[in-house]
């Protein structure tokens, strides 16, 4: 099947297929004329690609972890090792944004929202100290 097929069949954009080809992540086979053609396994390749990306996995975690599911031998601590750290970075960016947002907050709180110009929002962001009159 083309490009155009293994898109459709895998949910990922033609964009996105070539890029996991040119960083070696799929193989398509190439036919005489040297146009590429993706077989069944390839788009199963791309699927568990898509999966794996949108649970969080990086490029070479999504690597990792096709290298394992290929591998008979894996150890399926190996596959746990890599999902806990996934969740612990997930966790790290959640506390990260949780924090964002209560700075945000009260921020906002102090911001009287109306037709002066005066903006403590503005004023943190350009770094400007505040002096009470």
């Amino acid at each position: 099947m083309n490009i155009g097929e293994a898109s459709r069949l895998s949910g990922l954009p033609p964009k996105t297929v070539r890029y996991y080809e040119e960083v070696g992540l799929i193989k398509p086979a190439r036919a005489s004329n040297g146009y590429r053609y993706y077989r069944d396994r390839d788009v199963h390749m791309l699927r568990f690609l898509q999966r794996s990306r949108s649970l969080g996995f990086t490029i070479e975690e999504a690597r990792r972890l096709l290298s394992l599911y290929e591998d008979s031998n894996r150890k399926s601590e190996d596959v746990k090792r890599l999902a806990s750290s996934r969740i612990a970075e997930i966790d790290r960016k959640i506390a990260e944004l949780k924090s964002l947002k209560r700075a945000l907050a009260d921020l906002a709180e102090q911001c009287h929202g109306d037709q002066a110009p005066d903006c403590p929002i503005l004023d943190e962001i350009a770094g400007t100290i505040r002096t009470e009159a």
